[in-house]
């Protein structure tokens, strides 16, 4: 399945991993559609890539998703490529005091929103042979980070959406595929856990966004770059050993001896 000459729609598609895609794949051919929240990031991802279309939509909002399927299924029929990449990931101290709404913000955006997202694009995809769905989810779908409990409760959730999305539509003309990113250097990467991160280092963005495009050019259906894949090992032959490591990274510098 070559991403070559395909209509891609990007949720999340100014900042981070989903403009390095859409950089990519307009590259590459394709005719790329992204979304975001913030007008002034959807103009700068326009005047970075030519030919880019972009547009405001909110994936934690159905009535967002159900105007931006009526201007896609009007302006771009042949769409034949979802990526389910917009996302959010906080550094929750469950101790400490939260409202309700706040402390779930994640879940709206990282699983509500793919799966809204899916169920109102699925009309549109299954019109077009060779149709993709791209969920991002995360390393920590597989071994979660305690320092990011609601973030990582919501990737696991995605990834098991993700199987049972795939084994239904088993059969079908829509293909699913799961990037599982491990830590990468974007805003989101470093954002809330400056502190944690110190001293460590993502995956260079544009490195990971190649190796994504290679496997799904590939057939791969799970794409595990770098530590991902050590995770999802881990995951099956040393879960709490690996754990561990993620609980001591997601300290503080300055307590991680104490």
């Amino acid at each position: 399945m070559e991403m070559i000459g395909r209509t891609v729609l990007i949720t999340g598609g100014t900042s981070g991993i989903g403009l390095e895609l859409a950089k990519q794949l307009a590259a590459r051919g394709n005719t790329v559609i992204v979304t975001g929240r913030s007008p002034e990031r959807l103009q700068a991802a326009r005047e970075a890539i030519p030919g880019l279309h972009a547009f405001r939509s909110d994936v934690s909002d159905l009535a967002s998703i159900e105007s931006l399927y009526k201007t896609i299924s009007d302006r771009f029929p042949l769409l034949d490529t979802l990526v389910n990449n917009a996302g959010t990931m906080r550094n929750i101290k469950l101790g400490q005091q939260y409202s309700l709404n706040d402390l779930t913000t994640e879940i709206d955006g990282n699983v509500k929103g793919p799966i809204w997202m899916v169920q109102a694009f699925l009309p549109l995809l299954v019109r077009r042979k060779g149709s993709l769905i791209v969920n991002v989810s995360s390393g920590l779908a597989f071994i979660p980070f305690p320092a990011a409990p609601i973030y990582s409760a919501s990737k696991a959730a995605l990834h098991a959406y993700t199987q049972c999305l795939r084994a239904q539509l088993e059969g079908s003309c829509v293909s699913i595929v799961e990037l599982a990113p491990p830590g990468t250097e974007t805003p989101l990467f470093r954002g809330e856990f400056a502190e944690e991160m110190k001293g460590e280092r993502g995956m260079d963005v544009s490195v990971l966004v190649k190796r994504t495009i290679a496997g799904i050019d590939a057939g791969k259906t799970e794409i595990r770059p770098g530590a991902s894949n050590v995770l999802k090992i881990a995951s099956r032959v040393a879960p709490h050993f690996m754990f561990r490591q993620l609980v001591k990274l997601g300290r503080p510098r300055s307590s991680a001896g104490t």
